[in-house]
Protein backbone atom coordinates (compact mmCIF):
# COMPACT_ATOMS: atom_id res chain seq x y z
CA UNK A 1 0.00 0.00 0.00
CA UNK A 2 1.29 3.35 -0.89
CA UNK A 3 2.32 5.60 1.47
CA UNK A 4 -0.34 8.76 2.36
CA UNK A 5 -0.74 11.94 0.34
CA UNK A 6 0.22 15.15 2.56
CA UNK A 7 -1.65 18.51 1.41
CA UNK A 8 1.33 20.53 1.94
CA UNK A 9 2.69 18.19 -0.97
CA UNK A 10 0.31 19.54 -3.32
CA UNK A 11 0.74 20.85 -6.25
CA UNK A 12 -0.99 24.20 -7.16
CA UNK A 13 -3.02 22.53 -10.06
CA UNK A 14 -4.02 20.07 -7.08
CA UNK A 15 -4.83 22.82 -4.49
CA UNK A 16 -7.13 24.64 -7.03
CA UNK A 17 -8.55 21.44 -7.63
CA UNK A 18 -8.79 20.53 -3.84
CA UNK A 19 -10.61 23.94 -3.00
CA UNK A 20 -13.17 23.22 -6.20
CA UNK A 21 -13.96 19.98 -4.78
CA UNK A 22 -14.82 21.39 -1.08
CA UNK A 23 -17.28 23.88 -2.50
CA UNK A 24 -18.85 20.81 -4.68
CA UNK A 25 -19.12 18.44 -2.06
CA UNK A 26 -20.75 21.90 0.04
CA UNK A 27 -23.49 22.14 -2.92
CA UNK A 28 -24.29 18.56 -2.75
CA UNK A 29 -24.94 18.42 0.54
CA UNK A 30 -26.92 21.95 0.80
CA UNK A 31 -28.69 20.49 -2.34
CA UNK A 32 -29.30 17.44 -1.34
CA UNK A 33 -27.43 15.40 -3.97
CA UNK A 34 -25.54 12.38 -3.94
CA UNK A 35 -22.15 12.10 -5.63
CA UNK A 36 -19.67 9.49 -5.62
CA UNK A 37 -15.83 9.63 -6.45
CA UNK A 38 -14.87 7.79 -8.85
CA UNK A 39 -11.62 6.88 -11.31
CA UNK A 40 -8.56 8.17 -10.18
CA UNK A 41 -10.42 10.38 -7.85
CA UNK A 42 -11.28 7.14 -5.85
CA UNK A 43 -8.30 5.46 -6.11
CA UNK A 44 -6.36 8.38 -4.98
CA UNK A 45 -8.88 8.40 -2.26
CA UNK A 46 -8.39 4.64 -1.00
CA UNK A 47 -4.62 4.24 -2.12
CA UNK A 48 -3.08 7.97 -1.03
CA UNK A 49 -6.21 9.52 1.01
CA UNK A 50 -5.85 11.99 -1.51
CA UNK A 51 -4.64 12.67 -4.74
CA UNK A 52 -2.92 10.32 -7.04
CA UNK A 53 0.62 12.24 -6.65
CA UNK A 54 1.02 12.63 -10.71
CA UNK A 55 -2.85 13.12 -11.32
CA UNK A 56 -3.95 16.78 -11.93
CA UNK A 57 -8.26 15.66 -12.77
CA UNK A 58 -10.93 15.15 -10.35
CA UNK A 59 -13.72 12.42 -11.64
CA UNK A 60 -17.45 12.34 -9.52
CA UNK A 61 -19.97 10.09 -10.69
CA UNK A 62 -23.98 11.04 -9.53
CA UNK A 63 -27.19 9.26 -10.22
CA UNK A 64 -28.59 10.54 -13.29
CA UNK A 65 -31.22 12.09 -11.27
CA UNK A 66 -28.67 14.09 -9.40
CA UNK A 67 -26.87 14.83 -12.68
CA UNK A 68 -29.85 15.86 -14.47
CA UNK A 69 -30.40 18.06 -11.37
CA UNK A 70 -27.59 20.44 -11.79
CA UNK A 71 -29.38 22.25 -14.83
CA UNK A 72 -31.31 23.62 -11.89
CA UNK A 73 -28.32 25.40 -10.61
CA UNK A 74 -26.31 26.53 -13.30
CA UNK A 75 -25.38 30.06 -12.56
CA UNK A 76 -22.83 32.46 -14.67
CA UNK A 77 -22.47 33.86 -10.66
CA UNK A 78 -19.42 32.98 -7.96
CA UNK A 79 -16.53 31.77 -8.07
CA UNK A 80 -17.38 28.22 -9.02
CA UNK A 81 -19.59 27.48 -11.88
CA UNK A 82 -21.66 24.38 -13.47
CA UNK A 83 -21.71 23.85 -17.12
CA UNK A 84 -23.66 20.58 -18.80
CA UNK A 85 -24.16 18.85 -21.97
CA UNK A 86 -27.41 21.24 -22.38
CA UNK A 87 -24.53 24.44 -22.52
CA UNK A 88 -25.83 26.73 -25.08
CA UNK A 89 -22.09 27.55 -25.36
CA UNK A 90 -20.65 27.54 -28.78
CA UNK A 91 -17.38 25.77 -27.72
CA UNK A 92 -18.38 23.24 -24.83
CA UNK A 93 -18.02 20.07 -26.61
CA UNK A 94 -18.78 17.60 -23.51
CA UNK A 95 -21.36 15.27 -22.74
CA UNK A 96 -20.90 14.84 -18.93
CA UNK A 97 -20.65 17.73 -16.49
CA UNK A 98 -18.03 20.12 -15.59
CA UNK A 99 -17.69 22.34 -12.52
CA UNK A 100 -15.33 25.30 -13.62
CA UNK A 101 -13.41 27.53 -10.91
CA UNK A 102 -13.77 31.32 -13.13
CA UNK A 103 -10.18 32.83 -11.08
CA UNK A 104 -8.50 30.39 -13.44
CA UNK A 105 -7.55 29.81 -16.95
CA UNK A 106 -7.33 26.28 -18.46
CA UNK A 107 -6.93 25.75 -22.47
CA UNK A 108 -8.23 22.02 -23.24
CA UNK A 109 -6.80 20.82 -27.11
CA UNK A 110 -10.10 19.86 -28.72
CA UNK A 111 -11.38 20.39 -32.58
CA UNK A 112 -12.14 23.33 -31.10
CA UNK A 113 -10.84 24.40 -27.75
CA UNK A 114 -12.59 24.98 -25.13
CA UNK A 115 -11.06 27.71 -22.76
CA UNK A 116 -12.70 28.04 -19.36
CA UNK A 117 -11.10 27.33 -15.54
CA UNK A 118 -9.73 24.05 -13.76
CA UNK A 119 -12.02 22.04 -13.61
CA UNK A 120 -14.04 19.06 -12.13
CA UNK A 121 -15.39 16.24 -14.55
CA UNK A 122 -18.96 15.22 -13.46
CA UNK A 123 -20.73 11.67 -15.24
CA UNK A 124 -23.95 10.42 -14.87
CA UNK A 125 -24.20 6.68 -13.28
CA UNK A 126 -27.10 5.01 -15.74
CA UNK A 127 -28.91 1.79 -15.12
CA UNK A 128 -27.61 -0.53 -17.86
CA UNK A 129 -28.81 -3.68 -17.46
CA UNK A 130 -30.70 -6.66 -15.19
CA UNK A 131 -27.73 -8.76 -16.36
CA UNK A 132 -24.40 -8.45 -17.19
CA UNK A 133 -25.27 -10.15 -21.14
CA UNK A 134 -27.81 -7.72 -21.20
CA UNK A 135 -25.67 -4.73 -19.92
CA UNK A 136 -23.03 -5.14 -22.09
CA UNK A 137 -25.36 -5.73 -25.07
CA UNK A 138 -26.92 -2.50 -24.67
CA UNK A 139 -23.50 -0.56 -23.99
CA UNK A 140 -22.67 -1.61 -27.37
CA UNK A 141 -24.82 0.38 -28.49
CA UNK A 142 -23.86 3.34 -26.46
CA UNK A 143 -20.40 2.79 -27.21
CA UNK A 144 -20.15 3.00 -30.56
CA UNK A 145 -23.20 6.57 -30.47
CA UNK A 146 -19.87 7.63 -27.74
CA UNK A 147 -17.09 7.16 -29.66
CA UNK A 148 -18.51 8.95 -32.90
CA UNK A 149 -19.32 12.15 -30.80
CA UNK A 150 -15.94 11.80 -29.48
CA UNK A 151 -13.96 11.28 -32.93
CA UNK A 152 -16.32 14.53 -34.05
CA UNK A 153 -14.82 16.81 -31.27
CA UNK A 154 -11.31 15.78 -30.40
CA UNK A 155 -8.03 17.26 -31.48
CA UNK A 156 -5.41 15.33 -32.99
CA UNK A 157 -2.74 14.50 -30.33
CA UNK A 158 1.04 13.23 -30.34
CA UNK A 159 1.58 9.40 -28.73
CA UNK A 160 -2.24 8.78 -29.40
CA UNK A 161 -3.00 5.75 -31.62
CA UNK A 162 -2.70 5.85 -35.33
CA UNK A 163 -6.37 4.24 -34.85
CA UNK A 164 -7.56 6.89 -33.01
CA UNK A 165 -6.27 9.94 -34.79
CA UNK A 166 -7.39 7.93 -37.77
CA UNK A 167 -10.80 8.05 -36.66
CA UNK A 168 -10.66 12.22 -35.92
CA UNK A 169 -9.27 12.82 -39.09
CA UNK A 170 -12.04 10.53 -40.91
CA UNK A 171 -14.67 12.88 -38.51
CA UNK A 172 -13.35 16.21 -39.59
CA UNK A 173 -15.09 14.91 -43.31
CA UNK A 174 -17.97 15.26 -41.76
CA UNK A 175 -19.97 18.87 -41.92
CA UNK A 176 -20.47 19.89 -38.45
CA UNK A 177 -22.06 22.70 -36.81
CA UNK A 178 -22.80 24.02 -33.16
CA UNK A 179 -26.77 23.16 -33.48
CA UNK A 180 -25.62 19.42 -34.42
CA UNK A 181 -23.13 19.12 -31.68
CA UNK A 182 -25.38 20.16 -29.15
CA UNK A 183 -28.24 17.74 -30.73
CA UNK A 184 -26.18 15.04 -30.83
CA UNK A 185 -25.22 15.61 -27.14
CA UNK A 186 -28.44 15.92 -25.55
CA UNK A 187 -29.97 12.82 -27.97
CA UNK A 188 -26.61 10.26 -26.51
CA UNK A 189 -27.53 11.44 -23.04
CA UNK A 190 -31.42 10.86 -23.41
CA UNK A 191 -30.10 7.51 -24.87
CA UNK A 192 -27.58 6.29 -21.87
CA UNK A 193 -30.54 7.36 -19.36
CA UNK A 194 -33.05 5.12 -21.22
CA UNK A 195 -31.65 2.29 -23.05
CA UNK A 196 -31.71 0.12 -19.34
CA UNK A 197 -34.14 -0.88 -17.12
CA UNK A 198 -35.01 2.04 -14.61
CA UNK A 199 -33.82 0.09 -11.36
CA UNK A 200 -31.58 -2.43 -13.24
CA UNK A 201 -28.75 -4.60 -11.60
CA UNK A 202 -25.78 -3.30 -12.97
CA UNK A 203 -25.36 0.45 -13.65
CA UNK A 204 -22.15 2.33 -15.03
CA UNK A 205 -20.26 5.46 -16.21
CA UNK A 206 -20.83 4.78 -19.97
CA UNK A 207 -18.99 7.68 -21.02
CA UNK A 208 -16.11 6.80 -18.77
CA UNK A 209 -12.79 5.99 -20.22
CA UNK A 210 -12.45 2.20 -19.09
CA UNK A 211 -16.05 1.61 -21.16
CA UNK A 212 -17.55 -1.73 -20.04
CA UNK A 213 -15.07 -2.19 -16.80
CA UNK A 214 -17.08 0.78 -15.75
CA UNK A 215 -20.65 -1.31 -15.67
CA UNK A 216 -20.89 -2.90 -11.90
CA UNK A 217 -23.61 -4.07 -9.56
CA UNK A 218 -25.49 -0.93 -8.09
CA UNK A 219 -25.32 -2.32 -4.75
CA UNK A 220 -20.87 -1.68 -5.55
CA UNK A 221 -22.40 2.36 -5.37
CA UNK A 222 -24.92 1.99 -2.70
CA UNK A 223 -24.89 4.41 -0.31
CA UNK A 224 -22.44 7.03 -0.47
CA UNK A 225 -19.32 6.38 2.54
CA UNK A 226 -17.10 9.44 3.69
CA UNK A 227 -13.63 9.05 3.16
CA UNK A 228 -10.51 10.66 3.49
CA UNK A 229 -9.15 12.87 1.01
CA UNK A 230 -6.30 15.63 1.29
CA UNK A 231 -7.97 17.45 4.71
CA UNK A 232 -11.50 16.79 3.74
CA UNK A 233 -13.90 13.85 3.80
CA UNK A 234 -15.88 12.28 -0.01
CA UNK A 235 -18.61 10.78 -0.75
CA UNK A 236 -17.30 7.16 -2.31
CA UNK A 237 -19.09 4.01 -3.09
CA UNK A 238 -20.18 2.08 -0.49
CA UNK A 239 -17.91 -1.17 -1.51
CA UNK A 240 -15.25 0.87 -2.75
CA UNK A 241 -12.60 -1.62 -3.26
CA UNK A 242 -14.93 -3.80 -5.28
CA UNK A 243 -15.58 -1.07 -7.90
CA UNK A 244 -11.50 -0.65 -7.94
CA UNK A 245 -11.11 -4.68 -8.47
CA UNK A 246 -13.99 -4.02 -11.32
CA UNK A 247 -11.67 -1.21 -13.01
CA UNK A 248 -8.16 -1.54 -12.35
CA UNK A 249 -5.25 -4.66 -11.96
CA UNK A 250 -3.22 -4.44 -9.30
CA UNK A 251 -4.48 -1.32 -7.94
CA UNK A 252 -2.96 -1.21 -4.48
CA UNK A 253 0.44 -1.53 -6.20
CA UNK A 254 2.36 1.98 -7.62
CA UNK A 255 3.04 1.90 -11.26
CA UNK A 256 6.17 1.99 -13.15
CA UNK A 257 7.74 5.44 -12.87
CA UNK A 258 7.53 6.27 -16.69
CA UNK A 259 3.85 5.63 -16.40
CA UNK A 260 3.08 8.28 -13.81
CA UNK A 261 2.07 10.93 -15.81
CA UNK A 262 -0.22 12.84 -16.61
CA UNK A 263 -2.53 12.01 -19.43
CA UNK A 264 -4.60 15.02 -20.17
CA UNK A 265 -3.63 17.42 -23.46
CA UNK A 266 -3.49 20.82 -21.62
CA UNK A 267 -2.83 24.00 -23.94
CA UNK A 268 -2.66 26.65 -20.94
CA UNK A 269 -2.81 26.77 -17.69
CA UNK A 270 -3.08 30.28 -15.16
CA UNK A 271 -3.91 29.69 -11.88
CA UNK A 272 -3.90 33.57 -10.94
CA UNK A 273 -6.16 34.96 -14.03
CA UNK A 274 -9.82 34.08 -14.61
CA UNK A 275 -10.79 33.20 -17.96
CA UNK A 276 -13.69 35.31 -18.51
Amino acid sequence: MADTNHTSSLSPLQGSLLDALKWFDAFCEANHLIYYAIGGTLLGAVRHKGFIPWDDDVDLGMPRKDFDALDNYISDKGRYVIETYTSPNQDYCYSHAKVYDTTTTLVEHKRINVSRGVFLDIFPIDSIGNTLEESYSNYRVVERKFRFYVSLVTGFRKGRSFAKNAAVFAARLIPFGFRNQRKLRVRFNRLCATIGPADGKYVGNLMGAYGKREIVERSLFGSPVRLPFEDMMLSCPSKSEDYLNSIYKNWRELPPVEKRVSHHDFVFIDLTHPYK
